[in-house]
């Protein structure tokens, strides 16, 4: 701020003397110019300095001071283009680009996180087994993507902030959803004050990688000096959960877990005599494992461990079922639910069958819901004590943490092809 005030003193010293009697005039002329600029922003430098043309060498000097004192105008929130919402209930949108020479924005919960622009002339693919060979960068057969330039959101004083690790966890999620077709994503750091820090971060965790070179390229060939400072998000790395365990609680698996050890151990009942590794305790009842925005529907989607007793929600009623169990039991006695899982019962036989597999270490019963609304039942398992197993092909063998799923969608305004696919394939609880 002394820094600011220093250099309006310098510009109003270099005015010329004006007479007493229009020293208001010149006050008038500096108000007006400066609440210009609050309601016109938007205007380029460009046009400014065709405004300025032919006018006086104060007035000129009086709108440089507000072009370097004015804060950036209030944010016009009806441009914001929503995206989706994270599992912690932040709003995620983006503000495309209005005028030449602005730059996209990603916002969360109206704040701007990151800016970006897109390059109309440079695009990349991420070539790797080329690497070092004579096809290098001469395939094209690999799909290229435009390159990103980004920075970070300007301060009221027009200069880039930091962005912290949680919020370009954030804008990835962002650019994963508005660039639909890239699997990865080429970028350059452009005004980013902790760009080195953030690097560190998308390199370690797995969710960037620098573009692949050879010893056998030469430091001076055309693809190494293209690509030095690029870096390429990985779509499969962010879906895998990299950057989040450790760094943030934004991510969809709302409680991760510590990297559990591998203890053998040995399962023997009347349908599968194997071995495996010791498996971990189970959640808690009514524990939200996975929550996740799906945008093809614009809803949320969550998964909870079985709370058989209603502990979690306080659901239980005066007959003594919670919510999960009267589902659980109305399900399996529609006939649509009844042709497929073959269960259909009396509460005490439902009741038991729950009972059997909240004991059993190598199911993990849940219920899954859409905007807080129950759907349907889901048992994860752990394929090599399952029965399943047995049906593999013939040499196939079931790895030591390989899982399966079984499904049943309970309410029928709830089945299809656009549901069942955010389901069936991202979980990994």
């Amino acid at each position: 701020m002394r820094h600011q005030s220093y250099q309006i003193s310098v510009l109003l010293m270099s005015i010329p003397s004006l007479p007493s009697s229009t020293t208001p005039l010149a006050v008038e002329i500096a108000l007006k110019l400066i609440s210009s600029w609050s309601r016109h922003q938007q205007y380029s430098n460009i046009e400014n300095q065709r405004e300025m043309e032919g006018t006086s060498t104060p007035t000129r000097r009086l709108q440089a001071v507000a072009n370097h004192t004015a804060s950036p105008p209030p944010r016009d929130p009806s441009k914001d283009v929503f995206l989706l919402v994270l599992p912690d209930g932040g709003k995620v949108s983006h503000r495309p680009i209005i005028l030449e020479g602005d730059k996209n924005e990603i916002i969360l919960n109206s704040s701007v996180i990151l800016t970006y622009a897109v390059s109309e002339t440079q695009s990349f693919a991420l070539e790797i087994t080329s690497v070092g060979t004579r096809y290098h960068g001469a395939t094209d057969h690999i799909p290229k993507y435009p390159l990103l330039t980004v920075s970070g959101p300007l301060s009221n004083t027009n200069r880039p902030k930091e962005v912290a690790i949680q919020d370009f966890w954030v804008a990835i999620y962002a650019l994963f959803t508005l660039l639909k077709e890239n699997e990865h994503i080429p970028f350059v750091f452009e005004s980013l004050p902790n760009s080195n820090g953030i690097r560190d971060y998308l390199l370690t965790t797995g969710l960037a990688r620098t573009y692949p070179k050879s010893e056998l390229d030469s430091p001076t060939s055309k693809n190494v000096l293209a690509t030095k400072n690029v870096l390429f998000l990985s779509r499969s790395g962010f879906w895998q959960g990299a950057g989040t365990a450790g760094y943030h609680r934004r991510s969809w698996l709302l409680n991760p877990k510590e990297p559990f050890p591998f203890q053998p151990s040995f399962t023997r009942n009347e349908k599968v005599i194997t071995s495996h590794p010791l498996r971990p305790a189970k959640p808690q009842p009514g524990e939200v494992l996975y929550r996740r925005w799906c945008s093809q529907v614009n809803q949320m989607i969550e998964v909870a461990y079985f709370d058989l007793e209603g502990v979690h929600d306080g659901s239980r009623s005066p007959d003594g079922l919670s919510r999960h169990m009267a589902a659980f039991h109305k399900w399996h006695n529609d006939e649509r639910v009844n042709s497929a899982w073959g269960e259909r019962g009396s509460l005490e036989t439902h009741r038991e069958y729950v009972e059997s597999v909240l004991a059993d270490v190598h199911v993990l019963p849940c219920m899954f819901s859409w905007d807080g609304e129950l759907a349907g039942y889901i048992e994860l398992v752990y394929v090599k004590e399952d029965h399943v197993a047995q049906h593999y092909p013939n040499g196939v063998i079931p790895g030591d943490w390989e899982r399966g799923m079984h499904v049943l969608v309970g309410e029928s305004k709830f089945l299809g092809a656009a549901r069942s696919a955010y389901f069936a394939s991202p979980l990994d609880l």
